[in-house]
């Protein structure tokens, strides 16, 4: 066993723990960061997922570093990929075309941009990262925590000492290896009096993973898959709430349930650059090829690529049988595990339904050339490297933000909860997917919001911090607090808040209760490019 000591660690390399380690090595502190897979990005690279955004995006509603975080994968593609003259040229370009973001982009893609922001840190030293460490156990003493254990891939453990530890792990990780009070699943609706949450508590009610995969199409080929092990299940598998198979190109449309006819058409011949992206207008999730595609091959000059890639997030992959998150006495390791294996057997599936039966425009049966892509991924047949996760434990905290403070129906159409603490800015609608628990989904209205600093601070005070989805959400709002500039978000603030506490000798909880320590802190995340109110919009 090894041991290290430094300023903060930061366990979890997804979205929002490089966002803490880059606020945190730019205040000049000495920061371990750790990541399970060997891709630092979480939902943007080793989940594949292009990012979903606030419809506002190019003009406000984001940090100045994942500005520079979007601007970077444009330049990227620029520099990098043979794009048509007027792609090039567009300010705006959208690299993949895809309906559900202005900025659809190939994982790898983020990952090089990603490895280029935090490359000065850690020609520095100031940034160690640890690839393929994932945290087994915490030493603590009291309320603080002392140092937390990392198991590496060939079965070494690093024990890493620090004086602030966030937690940007996909699930929350550390909260039960603390003994941080923490939530999960879904509140009792008289416990915060949220019109959607469930009348009885369900800590075992969590919105389902996805194994995304990507695939390109090359017509006159067999890239057929061999028959996945548990394909007859899903074939045959129909949710109650479902109204044809799982495994179809019917389902409910998020906001209304109403059945929904999905169409399933590679390589449109359509110009990429006349796609709006506009979630606001048009949820884009009907045309599942375009939906979430990564690649426009029109997008670049004639010959380069002989395929559009394409991202499957669908409502076909989405899976809810079994909670990929153990809670005491509920969910056990071995569940867990097998939660991930039937996610990972559902996407094979669905990609072999895809190749062999599923209903083509010119009335045949199959799309035998879609070709799996894992040199896009990094894992095998194009798998993503690891599960999408919607929902992870949540803090017990100073500030729990609830469906009273984001919801459209609640507020009105003008309303937006104006925080004194707010250290960032978010907005997206209030989306559920289909949850462990057989809930359909709950997508509605909400309005943009103020991320408050109370929501990062558990409600004992400690030297732990949330730096990603496990901050003092609700089941509810956690559906519009999950989303990739609002994760970065609330990491930068992490970062930044426990390098300020360091510098200052104070703790995060005293950094809210004083008022001049509250000034000077939030003027520092003006000063630093953090967004921290929503100018005057209409029209969400």
């Amino acid at each position: 066993m090894s041991e290290t000591s430094t300023e903060i660690l930061v366990v979890g390399g997804g979205l929002g723990g490089v966002a803490a380690a880059l606020a945190a090595a730019d205040s000049g502190r000495r920061v371990v960061l750790t990541e399970e897979t060997d891709w630092i990005g979480g939902q943007l690279t080793s989940q594949a997922v292009p990012p979903d955004e606030n419809p506002w995006i190019e003009m406000f509603g984001a940090t100045a570093s994942y500005r520079r975080l979007r601007e970077g994968i444009r330049d990227h593609y620029r520099r990098a990929y043979p794009l048509r003259a007027e792609a090039a040229a567009s300010r705006t370009l959208n690299p993949g075309a895809g309906r559900v973001s202005k900025l659809c982009h190939e994982p790898r893609v983020a990952l090089a941009v990603l490895e280029e922001m935090i490359g000065p840190h850690r020609a520095a030293g100031r940034i160690t990262v640890l690839l393929r460490h994932r945290p087994v156990a915490a030493h603590t003493d009291g309320g603080r925590v002392l140092a937390v254990d990392l198991r590496d891939e060939e079965g070494g453990t690093r024990t890493v000492r620090a004086d602030y530890v966030l937690d940007a792990t996909e699930n929350g990780d550390l909260l039960p290896m603390t003994g941080t009070a923490h939530v999960t699943g879904a509140e009792a609706r008289s416990e915060h009096g949220e019109p959607h949450a469930p009348e009885t508590a369900d800590p075992a009610n969590l919105q389902g993973i996805t194994y995304c995969f990507a695939v390109s199409h090359h017509e006159g080929e067999d890239h057929t898959i061999d028959r996945p092990e548990g394909y007859d299940f899903w074939r045959s598998y129909r949710p109650g709430f479902w109204p044809g198979p799982l495994l179809g190109f019917s389902a409910p449309d998020p906001r209304t349930l109403e059945p929904v006819e999905r169409t399933f058409a590679p390589n449109p011949d359509v110009d990429p650059l006349a796609v709006d992206a506009d979630q606001s207008a048009d949820a884009g999730d009907k045309e599942l090829w375009g939906f979430r595609r990564i690649l426009a091959r029109r997008m670049h000059r004639p010959g380069a690529f002989d395929s559009d890639i394409t991202l499957a997030n669908w409502p076909l992959n989405d899976y809810w049988l079994t909670p990929a998150l153990e809670i005491d006495g509920l969910v056990g390791a071995a569940d867990v595990r097998r939660a991930h294996e039937e996610a990972r057997r559902l996407s094979l599936s669905v990609l072999y339904w895809l190749q062999t039966e599923a209903p083509r425009p010119d009335g045949g049966t199959g799309f035998p050339g879609l070709r799996p892509r894992p040199d896009v991924t990094g894992a095998e047949h194009g798998l993503a490297k690891a599960a999408y996760v919607r929902e992870s434990r949540r803090i017990r905290a100073v500030t729990t933000v609830t469906e009273h403070d984001v919801s459209l129906d609640l507020l009105g159409p003008h309303g937006i909860v104006r925080r004194q603490d707010s250290v960032g800015i978010g907005s997206y609608r209030i989306d559920l997917h289909p949850s462990t628990g057989g809930d359909n989904y709950i997508d509605v209205p909400s309005v943009p919001f103020e991320i408050p600093l109370g929501a990062l601070l558990p409600a004992q005070e400690t030297n732990l911090l949330p730096a990603a989805k496990n901050i003092g959400t609700t089941h509810i709002t956690n559906g519009c607090f999950r989303l990739h500039p609002v994760e970065w978000n609330i990491g930068e603030a992490a970062g930044r808040l426990a390098a300020f506490s360091l510098e200052h000798g104070t703790t995060p909880h005293a950094v809210r209760a004083k008022d001049d320590l509250l000034d000077r802190f939030t003027a520092l995340l003006d000063r630093t490019g953090v967004e921290r109110h929503w100018p005057e919009i209409r029209g969400y």
